[in-house]
């Protein structure tokens, strides 16, 4: 790939992943709470699926649509993406998550006694919305991104329908949300993880270590799984 693919290829990627981290926590912190109004568990799930379907046909023909440091290391070892390509992608994922963040951060603070609760972070333990522990936490994260992953590589390969990935992507997280909200906030990804917990409550970033190690853990199982079980040899 030449230089100025690869620069367009990250600004996809900065930009899909600060739209992820801007319109999933942005629901999050702003909507989901409001008196009476607010979209609760459901409506965050399904912010986070749109965000991913969006961007994938917005901005999947020009990078790949990862959005995600999970989702390229996987891709990775499934074969699907050049190793050499990973570290740049991961750097501008998490850029972008801390724009978004950033940008979150002023809107949420932009009235007077705001309260910004939790910000969308993700935790365990007392942390956690329905106080799981860390090892439930770990291995709920581990398991919905492998299957995160295994619905990835499903839906795009080649013997998979034409222009239907996106929509079995981001319904997939949506899915993944419904079910891990009240487990860890729902990561699935280090990047968004990242870019909220720099503007959140002290231990967020403590935490922040489960939020890489098990979406990164789980990534490699669900590629493998693909790779070794389900691949066909075309894909």
């Amino acid at each position: 790939m030449n230089e100025h693919n690869t620069f367009k290829a990250w600004a996809a990627e900065f930009v899909g992943t600060f739209w992820l981290v801007l319109g999933g926590c942005g629901s999050a912190v702003l909507a989901a709470g409001f008196p009476e109004l607010g979209i609760g568990f459901a409506g965050v799930a399904l912010a986070f699926g749109l965000t991913v379907l969006t961007g994938a046909y917005a901005l999947g023909p020009v990078s790949g649509g990862h959005f995600n440091p999970a989702v390229t290391l996987g891709l990775v070892v499934a074969g699907r993406f050049p190793a050499a390509r990973a570290p740049g992608y991961v750097g501008v994922q998490v850029l972008g998550a801390i724009a978004a963040g950033a940008v979150l951060y002023a809107i949420a603070t932009g009235r007077p006694g705001a309260q910004l609760g939790g910000f969308a972070t993700n935790g365990y333990g007392e942390h956690s919305p329905g106080g799981y522990a860390m090892g439930a936490a770990f291995l709920c994260e581990v398991v919905m991104t492998a299957l995160f992953l295994v619905v990835i590589l499903g839906a795009t390969a080649r013997r998979a329908a034409a222009g239907f990935g996106g929509l079995a992507i981001g319904l997939c997280l949506t899915l993944i949300h419904l079910v891990s909200i009240p487990v860890t906030n729902t990561s699935v990804n280090p990047a968004r993880s990242t870019g909220v917990a720099l503007f959140g409550a002290g231990h967020a970033v403590d935490q922040l270590w489960l939020f890489w190690a098990a979406p990164i853990a789980g990534a490699v199982v669900g590629a493998l799984l693909w790779r070794l079980l389900l691949a066909d040899g075309q894909d």
